[in-house]
């Protein structure tokens, strides 16, 4: 089992403080009063039950929403007044897919990689590792709309990598991958984040967020219940247990865990 035992780290790679948002036509917000850090070389889970409010902040964190209250700060760049510095340091895989069916699996890397600015050899090497890696060889020429499902979430995963971001964000990442696929996700979480970057990513498989991350944030109706260590949140709970811990703070409607290997590690 892979797990992270780094206590000491640098600076905060994303800051949030205080955001709320609410869509129009709502009276009840679904994210209020959110604060949190994410920082240098950290693993950072977001552990909440279905609708608790993860895939809204995500995407305020990303730009594709907006918010009116609070602040969100990735790298030192305010995301409302340097919107694209802020952005360039991101590198995202919604739990949505979104891709040009129209284009090729390679001529969608290459268009993620124009976007970001990155060198034709930096991007051949890591685009190479990544096809190869995720078993998209013979399928990189083809149209994204042939694809599975599965193969969409790994096309995403390698357009959102190919610009080395120093946070990239996976909402709900395991979510349609083969086991291997799986396995070769998390391996490259631990790794980026041993490069000195940053990974948060959503979850309601409390068994992936215990073995897999340095810190957590558990969120349920839109409010943040704790965040801060596995080690520090055990101690909340003399059960020593997340799982309970998670049930006794949420309506408990998150997966406990999964049969299948996709989600061992």
């Amino acid at each position: 089992m892979l797990k992270a035992t780094r206590e000491v780290f640098m600076s905060e790679i994303l800051t949030i403080t205080n955001l709320s948002k609410k869509y129009k036509g709502n009276d009840r917000y679904s994210v209020k009063d959110l604060s949190f850090q994410v920082k240098e070389g950290e693993l950072f889970a977001f552990l909440g039950p279905n609708g608790a409010g993860k895939s809204t902040t995500i995407k305020c964190i990303t730009g594709a929403l907006p918010y009116s209250e609070g602040n969100i700060k990735i790298c030192g760049n305010d995301l409302h007044d340097r919107p694209i510095e802020a952005k360039k340091n991101i590198g995202y895989v919604p739990d949505n897919h979104f891709t040009y069916d129209t284009m090729t699996g390679g001529e969608y890397i290459n268009f993620m990689a124009d976007i970001y600015g990155v060198g034709v050899n930096d991007r051949k090497t890591r685009a190479d590792k990544y096809v190869e890696l995720f078993g998209l060889t013979d399928a990189i020429g083809k149209p994204i709309g042939s694809y599975s499902h599965g193969m969409k979430q790994k096309i995403c995963v390698i357009g959102a990598l190919i610009h080395n971001p120093k946070l990239w964000i996976l909402d709900e990442p395991l979510t349609g991958l083969d086991p291997q696929s799986a396995y070769n996700l998390k391996v490259l979480m631990k790794e980026h984040c041993k490069e000195g970057n940053s990974v948060l990513f959503s979850s309601h498989i409390i068994e992936v967020v215990e073995r897999l991350c340095d810190r957590l944030a558990i969120i349920d109706k839109g409010s943040l219940i704790i965040s801060g260590s596995m080690d520090e949140i055990r101690a909340k709970n003399e059960d020593n247990s997340l799982e309970e811990f998670f049930l006794s703070v949420t309506q408990g409607d998150a997966l406990i865990g999964d049969e299948s290997e996709e989600f061992k590690f």
